[in-house]
């Protein structure tokens, strides 16, 4: 796998051998940094990060601050790997925990993304779990996006506690990336 923008591009890195997840393209990756445009100095949240594909492209696109969420202590030793590999110790973190159980802890310390990626596993009603979470504790900066990888097979609501808004879908044979932006009151 490699970068496909930003500073690192062409840039390889690991992904576990035999493992059961899915990494995201590097098509699909492309597809989705060049759909959100600048990312300089933003704060960008991946949760279920894997290898940590999505942040690590994310800070090289520009990202200044990137926290990494994934529960499989493999793939977190793995995303580790790959940040010291690319030098991005300072600018990008891994915690290893549950998607929810992380957004919950974020919202405590009143932390804010200006992206929050998500790529739960496919077609296990994931995206609804997470985006109701991501509505209860709004770890969201104002003017932020939410981006959901799913699978086209899944059905997303239009808004969630409307809290959250579907703004665009847009669809890569079998997979679909869904922005989301927030109201808060």
């Amino acid at each position: 796998m490699r970068i496909t923008g930003g500073n690192f591009k062409g840039r390889t890195f690991s992904f576990p051998a035999g493992s059961k997840e899915r990494p995201t393209s590097d098509f699909l990756r492309e597809a989705l940094f060049n759909l959100l445009g600048s990312l300089q100095g933003k704060r960008f949240l991946d949760l279920f990060a894997g290898s940590g594909s999505v942040g690590m492209e994310a800070a090289s696109r520009g990202a200044e601050d990137v926290l990494l969420v994934e529960k499989n202590k493999k793939l977190v030793a793995v995303a580790v790997k790959n940040i010291k590999l690319l030098s991005l110790e300072g600018r990008c973190r891994v915690v290893c925990a549950e998607a929810e159980r992380a957004l919950k802890d974020l919202a405590k310390k009143n932390y804010r993304a200006d992206i929050i990626f998500a790529d739960p596993p496919y077609n296990k009603n994931m995206v609804d779990v997470i985006l109701n979470k991501l509505s209860t504790y709004g770890v969201l900066a104002e003017e932020g996006e939410i981006v959901v990888q799913h699978s086209v097979k899944e059905v997303i609501k239009e808004n969630y506690d409307e809290v959250l808004f579907q703004i665009k879908q847009k669809i890569y044979g079998e997979n679909a990336l869904t922005f989301f932006a927030g109201e808060w009151k």
